[in-house]
């Protein structure tokens, strides 16, 4: 049991490492909690961090309230991607088919929200999916966003 414990968090830890971090941009208020935050919209956004030039914008709630303020609260697994080409595409090296490219916690314990890049080569275009897991019951609940690759720029496949 430990060694499964042990490898659950190196794998995490490396995923932490290869993810891109968000930066806030602005929130809007849903809800008034009279003690702690109040439950917000949040809209954040990060670079890919394997594709120079796109730059992708996540809304998502967060809940507020005591438990949001000291950190216990699980957050809804309602979150929205769009990603958009902010500068010239560069491709530093090759790209996986489909990779994790942003990962953030949503709960104390074992609940996630994360971005995964897919590459369309028949179109030449870059897919991003936002999604919420958890270790036993995730939720269906997604957003999808496509970035086009101008078709004189071939996507180097890994």
């Amino acid at each position: 049991m430990r060694t499964v414990f042990a490898a659950s968090l190196a794998i995490a830890a490396s995923l932490a490492l290869s993810s891109a971090s968000a930066e806030t941009v602005g929130a809007v208020d849903t809800a008034f909690k009279l003690i702690g935050p109040d439950h917000k919209v949040v809209v954040e956004v990060f670079d890919d961090p394997k594709v120079a030039g796109v730059s992708c914008y996540l809304s998502r709630a967060k809940t507020g309230g005591i438990k949001g303020a000291i950190g216990l609260a699980e957050d809804k697994a309602e979150s929205s991607v769009a990603c958009r080409q902010v500068g010239p595409l560069s491709f530093p090296g090759k790209v996986p088919k489909q990779e994790e490219v942003f990962s953030e916690r949503a709960s104390i314990f074992f609940k996630h929200v994360r971005v995964v890049r897919m590459v369309d080569p028949k179109r030449n275009a870059l897919i991003y999916l936002v999604y919420s897991d958890r270790l036993i019951d995730g939720s269906p609940k997604n957003s999808v966003t496509a970035v086009p690759v101008p078709g004189n720029q071939p996507i180097p496949l890994n």
